[in-house]
């Protein structure tokens, strides 16, 4: 379901932010950060009325926003969620925030289906996603394609063997595609998130516990979501001369 197409008289551009999920969280506060630069957002994520939450904010910011259920569940429904943004509209950011549950499984009890729904949310929607967009911007001779990633696409730890192998396969075809876009004038970046993100996911998990991990972490010890966005924004906003291919953003208390 998507809500009403925006008004692009005076259009500044647009932004699809893919993986949007609770009101705190990364994609949440990149769709805001993107709208407060006078950009129409997309948010796209799987539950209409979490997508609603972040739509009402961003309006009642003097921003421009609408909201598209999208599941990323076939090639399909990826080329439906770009079909529906407005013919003509500058196409200015791309943001591919979507992941599987970080979930521990290990690795001799690890149903293929775990690690298909890995792939399938990381791995292959984000390279679909990443094809449309490029498609997409190649036409108009620019624009930024934002990966979210995790350490986890460096080094893979024990129980989170399926977890790893996508996010390693999302790190790898990014940084390939970054190399074949660079030419046609597109800034393509890899961000290696590393730690816990103080969003709705994690304080939603385990009864508390959640809450209370990220309490555990102390100051400065778990990442902002509003932080991170503000990275995201700066990738963006990146000279020709000077792009950035991967970005690591981790507390200071963060062992690497």
């Amino acid at each position: 379901m998507t809500s009403p197409d925006p008004d692009l008289s005076n259009d500044p551009g647009h932004a699809v932010i893919v993986g949007v999920g609770g009101r705190v969280g990364i994609g949440a506060a990149v769709a805001r950060r993107f709208a407060a630069e006078g950009l129409q957002v997309h948010v796209v994520g799987r539950t209409q009325a979490k997508l609603d939450e972040v739509v009402a904010d961003i309006r009642d910011s003097g921003g421009r926003a609408r909201a598209i259920v999208n599941r990323l569940g076939s090639p399909e429904e990826i080329a439906a969620l770009f079909a529906a943004l407005p013919a003509g509209a500058a196409l200015e950011a791309v943001v591919h925030n979507a992941a599987f549950k970080n979930v521990p499984r290990r690795f001799l009890g690890t149903p293929p289906q775990f690690i298909e729904d890995n792939w399938r949310v990381s791995g292959i929607a984000g390279l679909l996603v990443g094809q449309a967009a490029l498609q997409r911007m190649q036409a108009q001779g620019r624009g930024t394609l934002i990966v979210t990633g995790a350490t986890a696409s460096l080094r893979g730890r024990p129980a989170f063997a399926a977890f790893a192998s996508a996010k390693a396969a999302l790190r790898s075809w990014t940084l390939a595609l970054a190399r074949e876009a660079e030419p046609l004038g597109l800034h393509v970046a890899h961000v290696v998130v590393d730690g816990v993100v103080a969003g709705d996911r994690v304080k939603e998990t385990g009864y508390g516990l959640g809450k209370l991990w990220i309490f555990s972490k102390g100051e400065d010890g778990a990442l902002l979501p509003e932080q991170i966005a503000e990275n995201y924004w700066q990738l963006h906003r990146q000279p020709r001369g000077a792009w950035t291919r991967e970005m690591d953003l981790r507390p200071y208390k963060e062992k690497f």
